[in-house]
């Protein structure tokens, strides 16, 4: 009696020489642990503090008086507004802005206008106030030496701490790094994959057996799938031991992000069957991978804020793929939101998926 053929072990061999074909290539541990693993390490021994900062204006704010519109012509300080009072003290406590500013009139004796000026800050943001301070004690004494002559001065500044979160640059760097390490693991490790499987004529060797099409990709996937959680589990462990990376609700952030980092692996993998599909030779594959992969290192919130850009620029930051997953990371990691709370950056990683997969289809070739 003829035993029939099982389309799952096949599936299951195919992934498992897969696996063992990734643990072989340099390439592959070097995008999906050494590499984060050496921006992880050097942003989390050397911490350090971003240029720019972000500030809620309470809505009870004089926007006509100096100190205001002199703080709005620095660079470094943007500005956020139409928020209510809640939300914007809810983004102070989770880190999202540095700082809340309440600027009102005081209307004392003196015919020279004065100002009070109320700073609410959180230990969130306790990395930036610094920075913060420095641009406002430098502002208010800009217009003191303009309209005072150095006496009086023109503001009186009063800060109050409200209780938040500590924000570390590990908090920032580390989704930020995982998210690279899914793009390019997907990009140019299903690239380099399939165009090797199909220069080598083993894709044609699987279809002289009962192996499904599908099951061989499949199989291919679930190996690049196990490797690269095994990879972002290690990456989280190191950021968590030793730099305190914030795991909110603790092993079920963990289970979180490695869902997250599954979805997004599988969405970039569609990239890299478009370069595989219309690359002609082996050498074509890199310049058409970082095509696809340097933009979105570069401008994908990777290592700074999308904000810290030009404003021309904001807009092509904020339709990069990459930049909806590691936002959807770091509101998971540091906030405390479920995979439920970050729909609209899953509903633009689907949308990006289903654009790619579509053209794959188009261009992929077997043989």
């Amino acid at each position: 009696m003829t035993q029939k053929y099982s389309q799952a072990k096949a599936l299951l061999a195919v992934a498992k020489a897969s696996f063992k074909a990734m643990l072989r290539s340099p390439s592959a541990v070097v995008f999906t642990l050494a590499f984060p693993l050496i921006f992880i390490l050097v942003f989390g021994f050397i911490g350090g503090n971003g240029l720019s900062v972000k500030i809620g204006l309470d809505a009870a704010s004089d926007l006509k008086n100096p100190v205001y519109q002199a703080l709005s012509q620095v660079e470094s300080i943007h500005f956020v507004t139409g928020e209510s009072a809640g939300d914007m003290m809810d983004d102070l406590k989770k880190g999202r802005i540095t700082a809340i500013l309440k600027i009102s009139p005081d209307n004392g004796q003196d015919a020279n206008p004065h100002y009070n000026v109320q700073v609410y800050s959180s230990t969130a943001s306790a990395d930036k106030m610094p920075i913060f301070q420095s641009m406002l004690r430098d502002v208010i004494s800009s217009l003191d030496k303009r309209i005072y002559k150095n006496e009086p001065t023109i503001a009186t500044v009063q800060t109050q701490i409200v209780p938040g979160r500590v924000y570390r640059q590990i908090d920032f760097i580390l989704p930020g790094m995982l998210g690279f390490s899914l793009l390019s693991t997907g990009v140019f490790g299903t690239a380099f994959l399939f165009f090797g499987l199909r220069q080598t004529l083993v894709l044609k060797r699987f279809f002289a057996t009962p192996v499904n099409r599908f099951n061989i990709l499949l199989g291919e996937a679930l190996a690049r799938l196990v490797f690269q959680l095994l990879g972002a589990l290690f990456l989280i462990a190191i950021g968590y031991v030793c730099f305190h990376f914030t795991l909110i609700h603790g092993v079920e952030t963990v289970l979180e992000l490695l869902l997250l980092s599954a979805f997004g692996l599988l969405i970039f993998m569609g990239f890299g069957f478009i370069v595989s599909g219309i690359a002609k030779n082996e050498s074509t594959i890199p310049p058409i991978a970082n095509l696809i992969t340097l933009p979105q290192f570069l401008l994908a919130g990777t290592f700074f804020p999308v904000d810290v850009f030009p404003k021309w620029l904001q807009p092509i930051c904020k339709i990069l793929p990459l930049t909806y997953l590691n936002d959807a990371m770091r509101k998971i990691a540091f906030e405390g939101q479920r995979l439920w709370n970050v729909g609209p950056q899953l509903l633009v990683l689907v949308i990006w998926g289903a654009v790619a997969y579509g053209v794959a289809i188009k261009v992929f070739r077997w043989e």
